[in-house]
């Protein structure tokens, strides 16, 4: 698989303060989360990649191009949903796009014809003549992905997509995400503070802190590696229920009255609580079952790094 972003030792200083220090990371998936806290350097990565910050050493490759040397090509590539609205309130939605898609390098004709159809996809299609300083918060999120997909990118950065948005506009969001990274065409790079936007859509995750890559993981194979939690309500020998398991691996530790929390090692299958429950006449009343979410994940590296 190609990369899609490719760091290598990159280092950022604005002024006399370094900002990003010595990142070095392959990416290669086709939804990538950028998490980490405020002051971690996400938004100084995300403005070298489109070439506004010059790196003091090292370099940033996007699909193979150089961003300093090839700046044209890389901008071509990439599209960018910036955090804070950027928009002329007097001018409509149409006019926007179309304008954006020009600077992107699409002709007059063609931008205006993508315009009209990167509305349509978003929602905003009935809207789309409208004025953008008449549009709520959640419409204004949509006319900004718009113009961020309108000349057809291979990558599309989206810097805090669903800020703001009432929950049904949040999962209206996070389903157009999910439809772009299904229908193949364009790879994107998610960066958001709800952790739970870049579980529900990113395969990838990359975790900033201090300027720093503190974690750097495959979400599927991070849940499939990380140890597995199970709460237990019992009635009966529990003792020798609990001998049993520690025999196959598990970690267990009694809360009292029938109640147990285990840690199951990664090759424990459940069937195997069910059969050594019954060799022991055991009765199980709850099981309460769960891998490390990403919360989990975040926060371990953070303490990891503290």
């Amino acid at each position: 698989m190609s990369s899609v972003i490719q760091l290598q030792g990159l280092t950022v200083q604005l002024g006399k303060r370094t900002i990003l220090n010595n990142l070095t990371i392959d990416l290669k998936g086709r939804t990538i989360g950028l998490l980490g806290p405020n002051g971690a350097g996400k938004s100084t990565l995300i403005n070298t990649l489109l070439g506004f910050y010059a790196p003091a050493a090292g370099s940033a490759h996007v699909f193979g191009h150089e961003v300093r040397a090839e700046m044209r090509k890389v901008r071509s590539l990439i599209g960018y949903m910036p955090e804070n609205d950027s928009f002329v309130a007097d001018m409509s939605a149409v006019t926007y796009v179309r304008m954006m898609g020009e600077l992107s390098g699409l002709p007059a004709e063609t931008a205006l014809e993508r315009a009209h159809e990167c509305l349509f996809y978003v929602g905003l299609g009935e809207a789309r003549y409208r004025k953008l300083g008449t549009y709520s918060l959640g419409m204004k999120q949509l006319a900004k992905l718009a113009q961020a997909i309108v000349h057809g990118p291979r990558l599309v950065i989206l810097d805090e997509p669903t800020n703001g948005l009432d929950p049904p506009a949040r999962r209206r969001m996070l389903r157009m995400i999910q439809e772009m990274k299904a229908q193949g065409e364009m790879h994107i790079v998610l960066c958001s503070h709800l952790l739970r936007d870049v579980e529900d859509t990113c395969e990838e995750v990359v975790i900033l802190k201090q300027g720093s890559i503190v974690h750097h993981a495959n979400l599927d194979e991070e849940r499939r590696a990380n140890r597995r939690f199970v709460e237990i309500e019992t009635v009966g020998d529990e003792e020798g229920f609990a001998a049993a398991l520690e025999a196959l691996g598990a970690e267990c530790a009694n809360a009292g009255k029938g109640r147990w929390k285990m840690v199951l090692p990664p090759e424990f299958a459940m069937r195997e609580l069910y059969r050594v429950a019954s060799v022991n006449d055991l009765e199980l009343r709850r099981i309460n079952y769960r891998k490390d979410t990403l919360e989990d994940i975040f926060l371990k590296a953070m303490e990891r790094n503290a």
